[in-house]
């Protein structure tokens, strides 16, 4: 039924500026207002490597979400934490996972992974490849 028809996430923040300054210049992401054209943006569209958009909307009630919203596959985690930080972006603790100095999880049969937060408090989740 849906397999020829674009599709795209979205989840929501407490501030569309923050969200587009994090995800814009933070991350490095192309930004667009949403909808395309308005006088008025009821969101912030976020392009990913691929063409892949989704939809960031403030939400009045907001509530971040308690699970990982976004994932990015990156070739070295290390790197990318120390860039991250470089940023003022600081990894998450998890008291279920062991973690080593920097936050990274390493577990047998997955990926290292590690993961931070938007300033809207959503867990974002970064991981090297996935191995078949």
């Amino acid at each position: 039924m849906f397999e020829s028809t674009r599709g795209y996430s979205g989840f929501a923040v407490d501030d569309l500026e923050k969200a587009r300054e994090f995800y814009g210049e933070t991350l490095g992401l192309p930004t667009s207002g949403f909808p395309p054209g308005a006088e008025s943006s009821f969101g912030l569209m976020v392009t990913l490597a691929g063409g892949r958009d989704t939809l960031i909307y403030s939400k009045p009630d907001f509530q971040p979400a308690t699970y990982t919203i976004l994932n990015f596959e990156v070739s070295d985690i290390e790197a990318t934490i120390d860039e991250l930080n470089s940023h003022g972006v600081e990894m998450e603790r998890y008291e279920e996972f062991d973690q080593d100095e920097k936050g990274v999880v390493r577990m047998e049969g997955f990926p290292a992974g590690a993961w931070f937060t938007d300033p809207a408090g959503n867990i974002i989740g970064i991981h090297e490849p996935m191995r078949a």
